[in-house]
């Protein structure tokens, strides 16, 4: 199967350098979120057609399965699938998307390309208590689709038709290149309609068969950032209801955004103002506080991650305990029963089991046993201004608070750190190791005043 995306247009009213197309929603690019749905149907090959920012488009798309038609000069419909014709695959059948209707699902779909393989045209239809705007569908006494008119080229009656055309079709692709060769812009806005591959179909007595998407903003569109904004919400919205019906608590479905794909456990609570991003798993029992954002991770069964913290690629374990305001980067593996509390950083770095660093820490290239005890104000010195170097704590280790650690060291099992200590040299196993300088007392020392300005 072909699938044909129409993503050439310049989307004006975005007034944005970037190309209509490559706007997200759900934290995805509209014509990337169209690809990804033609790819779940199967297609063997994907046909995008690109012109406004036709560079941009193909960079953002590169990929097997997936090539690309110029069309130089936007003339229509019709004229950007004539453009696409020669790279189309012969003896298949092709499905015709749109780069700016993100959101149309792939069980919606089916019906049309089922349509299209018994020779039929697949269309797309809906019907709209205001259908201005929009082509209306033109049916015979027998209800029969015979055509589609546009608005402009439509008569009183036809635009009293509330059944409207919304683009998406499919069709075997031999006699959709047949058709589109034969299209003529004899029209109110000199275009080649590809919806007059309709009337053309019907006589030659080819059925037209109709189908409605699921969800009426399956097939809208974006042409404006008011219009992103609005559909934006609409698949929030939805994507909150799934959860809740899967058993997820959100304390409010209004205020989480979802831009990837978010997997959850039995009984998992999550508060207002999250944002998951990428691929997302909380495993059962998770409690997410309010306002934190959360990338690319893997959450263990009964943790819990308190407000406003950012983990970005991270994999936390079960049991565990996460902020507030807590900062886990790339590379952070938690183990089960771990406490990372607030302002703490850990950066490409393992904490093993029931260990901890409650305040004010900065763990980066570090590997830390069990039951380890990381004091306010540590950190692990792991940069020398070209390298990176690890620092490696061992089991039951006790770091005392403002403790330094210059990689690349080594603190043995059970050893002491004293506070204010700076770490140079390995610590021994099961010792008391303290680096700092001598306290003093320096008797009749006066602390300076201020000296009064002269008044003239």
């Amino acid at each position: 199967m072909n699938v044909l995306i129409l993503a050439a247009g310049k989307g004006t009213r975005m007034k944005s350098a970037l190309p209509k197309v490559l706007h997200p929603v759900g934290g995805q690019s509209m014509v990337g979120r169209v690809v990804n749905t033609a790819q779940t149907l199967g297609a063997g090959q994907v046909v995008v057609v690109v012109g406004h920012g036709a560079e941009a488009v193909k960079t953002h798309l590169q990929g097997p399965g997936v090539v690309f038609a110029l069309q130089a000069e936007q003339l229509g419909t019709g004229h950007a699938v004539q453009c696409a014709a020669p790279q189309l695959e012969a003896g298949d059948i092709t499905l015709i998307l749109y780069g700016d209707v993100p959101l149309i699902q792939a069980h919606s779909l089916s019906p049309m390309i089922e349509a299209a393989r018994s020779g039929q045209v697949g269309l797309m239809t809906l019907s709209m208590d205001n259908p201005h705007g929009y082509g209306r569908i033109v049916r015979d006494a027998q209800g029969q689709v015979t055509g589609i008119v546009e608005q402009k080229d439509a008569t009183a009656d036809q635009l009293g038709i509330r059944e409207v055309n919304t683009g998406i079709l499919a069709c075997p692709t031999a006699s959709l290149t047949r058709w589109v060769n034969a299209l003529r812009n004899n029209n109110a806005q000199g275009e080649y309609y590809l919806t007059d591959i309709i009337s053309m179909a019907h006589g030659e007595g080819v059925a037209i068969a109709t189908c409605q998407p699921g969800y009426d903003w399956e097939v809208t569109g974006v042409n404006s950032r008011q219009q992103q904004a609005e559909l934006e919400r609409v698949w929030q919205q939805h994507l909150a209801m799934q959860l809740m019906s899967n058993g997820v608590q959100l304390a409010d479905p209004a205020r989480i955004d979802i831009r990837g794909n978010l997997r959850c456990g039995q009984d998992v609570s999550i508060d207002v103002g999250c944002v998951f991003e990428g691929e997302v798993t909380l495993g059962d029992g998770v409690q997410i506080g309010p306002y934190c954002v959360i990338n690319q991770c893997t959450v263990g069964a009964g943790t819990r991650v308190d407000a406003y913290s950012h983990l970005v690629q991270a994999e936390v374990g079960a049991q565990a305990i996460i902020g507030p305001y807590a900062r886990l980067r790339p590379g952070a593996k938690l183990a089960d029963e771990v406490h990372i509390g607030n302002f703490v950083e850990v950066k490409n770095a393992s904490i093993a089991k029931a260990s901890k660093a409650n305040h004010l820490a900065y763990i980066g290239d570090a590997r830390i046993g069990e039951r380890v005890n990381v004091g306010a104000g540590t950190i692990t010195c792991n940069y020398d201004g070209a390298n990176k170097h690890l620092t490696v704590i061992e089991d039951d280790v006790f770091i005392g608070s403002d403790t330094q650690l210059v990689a690349p060291v080594t603190v043995k099992r059970g050893a002491t750190l004293g506070a204010g200590t700076t770490l140079t040299k390995d610590a021994p196993e099961g010792a008391l190791t303290v680096s700092r300088a001598k306290q003093l007392t320096i008797e009749g020392w006066k602390r300076p005043v201020k000296t009064p300005k002269n008044k003239e």
